[in-house]
């Protein structure tokens, strides 16, 4: 009998015995960085002749991995194996299923430090960034085995004289998994064990920034028991690998975490029926936010001050539910502005190997390049506050950026940039504060700071996300207690780690036997 689910805890680094545990992990995995890691189809290891690298973005010369590319014939491949798994899976029974999920996670606590350093090494994330994406990777399994123990119950339905009526969960078929690189643990392993414990099998395609974090889970699916071929682990270009298997007539749905652009592609994509296919594609896609916190008059504005720093900051900003905007009253407003200055500017920038830096590298040369662009237009657009440059250091590194006065009609105001970049705007009340938080085509998180309870229940009835926190930070969504997904350009609203998302991965089979 399983217990009642529960959070996984986090480690705590200010404990001496934790932190030389968390040291030590460093050491294991830098002895195997650059080592060169194949594809994995129906069990069997192909290694290629083209290749890329995965790199550390605190560190740019330092190769964290090499990785064989994919190819048309790879992903023709992955497809059969992936049929001919599904063939066995699909009628293994729902408890063996959640059983391989609770030995996942029981793996990744053994090995949690071990995984922990792959993150922090391979995208840059601080220690206490990396343990909570790996907290949330094995809730995940956790969560969703159980879900899969529900959902595999009789399903309540009305009786009917005569006649005995069952519904039954069964799974699609061959799905594409699509995970990004900022929660490379949590969301690769929630979206891959979501669909593999519904029956389904799996064309894993990881980020080309998080290879090596994505090897990591499937070596453990592996040790875990997973039978070949129901997840098949295709590294390579999107373009190629991705498109590839997404297209493909006898891929049955695509989960995908990442950018609008790449979402609404990837929807056109499930919407065209190719030659052969017998079905319409399913797509489950969770993508871009331009979150917003409110700060009312009455706020407390050293909590408020709190909750923007971590939600704005936290991995450089990097998370679809980061706080790209603080739309403030202006009675605070220069109060607030006043306290969050010297904040920010305390922030330690650098290498997240040192558990003294706050804030690590952005991802990539691209995103970094990206980011200086989005400031330069800040600087026309609006008055920097704090940041505006890049720290030092050889890595990817970016003083936290703060811009005021940031008018609504601003690109800082509408458009993601993903990264250390915040836009303040002032707001002339309250119902001024509500227009221009909605005032965007995303709606994944945002929320509010005020002690006047009537201002809270309106936040509830007109703040359109998908996720809205009242006087706390907008990040951090925990398994089971606030699922997660947006609206609008945001995505499907999924709602992951909610009791309605293995549906996502399953169709409802209804069957009725008449009674003689």
């Amino acid at each position: 009998m399983l217990t009642e689910f529960r959070n996984e805890s986090l480690l705590d680094f200010t404990q001496p015995e934790v932190r030389a545990r968390q040291l030590a992990a460093f050491a294991e995995v830098e002895r195997h960085l650059g080592e060169k890691h194949p594809l994995v189809i129906g069990g069997e290891r192909i290694e290629t002749e083209a290749t890329f690298k995965s790199l550390n973005p605190a560190q740019p010369e330092q190769v964290v991995g090499v990785f064989s590319k994919a190819d048309d014939g790879d992903i023709e491949r992955a497809v059969e194996a992936g049929e001919r798994a599904f063939a066995t899976w699909r009628w293994m029974p729902w408890r063996e299923r959640a059983a391989l999920l609770l030995r996942t996670a029981q793996l990744m606590r053994e090995q949690r430090y071990e995984l922990n350093a792959t993150m922090v090494l391979e995208v840059g994330k601080s220690w206490p960034e990396a343990d909570a994406d790996l907290a949330e990777a094995i809730d995940f399994c956790e969560f969703y085995a159980r879900e899969g123990l529900r959902l595999a119950k009789p399903q309540p339905l009305t009786p009917y004289p005569g006649e005995l009526a069952e519904l039954k969960y069964i799974p699609l078929g061959v799905g594409v998994v699509i995970p990004p690189w900022n929660f490379p643990a949590a969301i690769l392993c929630g979206m891959t064990t979501a669909a593999v414990v519904a029956g389904n099998s799996v064309i894993l395609k990881p980020s080309s920034d998080a290879p090596l974090i994505a090897w990591r889970f499937f070596r453990i699916l592996e040790e875990a028991g997973m039978p070949p071929g129901v997840v098949n682990f295709l590294t390579g270009s999107g373009g190629i690998a991705g498109e590839g298997a997404a297209r493909h007539p006898r891929t049955r749905f695509i989960a995908f975490t990442g950018s609008k652009a790449v979402g609404l592609w990837l929807n056109q994509v499930t919407a065209e029926a190719a030659i052969g296919q017998p079905w319409i594609k399913r797509a489950v896609l969770e993508m871009g936010g331009k979150d917003f916190i409110i700060v009312d008059s009455g706020a407390n504005l050293d909590q408020a001050v709190d909750g923007v720093v971590r939600s704005a900051f936290g991995f450089q900003g990097q998370k679809c539910s980061a706080c790209s905007r603080a739309i403030v009253d202006a009675e605070v407003y220069d109060d607030f502005l006043a306290r969050l200055k010297p904040r920010v500017e305390a922030i330690t920038v650098g290498p997240p190997r040192d558990p003294a830096n706050w804030m690590g590298p952005v991802v990539n040369q691209r995103a970094l390049e990206d980011h200086l662009g989005y400031i330069e237009t800040g600087r026309k657009e609006a008055r920097l506050v704090a940041g505006g440059e890049r720290a030092p250091g050889d890595g990817y590194f970016l003083r936290p950026t703060v811009f005021a006065d940031v008018p609504s009609t601003a690109r800082l105001f509408r458009e993601e940039i993903f990264g250390p970049v915040l836009a303040v705007t002032r707001a002339n009340d309250f119902e001024h504060a509500v227009d221009l938080a909605n005032d965007t085509e995303y709606g994944l998180t945002g929320g509010l700071y005020s002690r006047n309870r009537d201002r809270l229940a309106r936040a509830k009835r007109q703040l359109h996300c998908g996720n809205l926190y009242l006087n706390r930070k907008i990040t951090g969504a925990l398994v089971g207690v606030h699922p997660f997904g947006g609206f609008n350009m945001s995505g499907t609203d999924s709602k992951a780690g909610g009791r309605d998302y293995l549906l996502l991965f399953t169709q409802a089979k209804s069957i009725s036997e008449a009674l003689r």
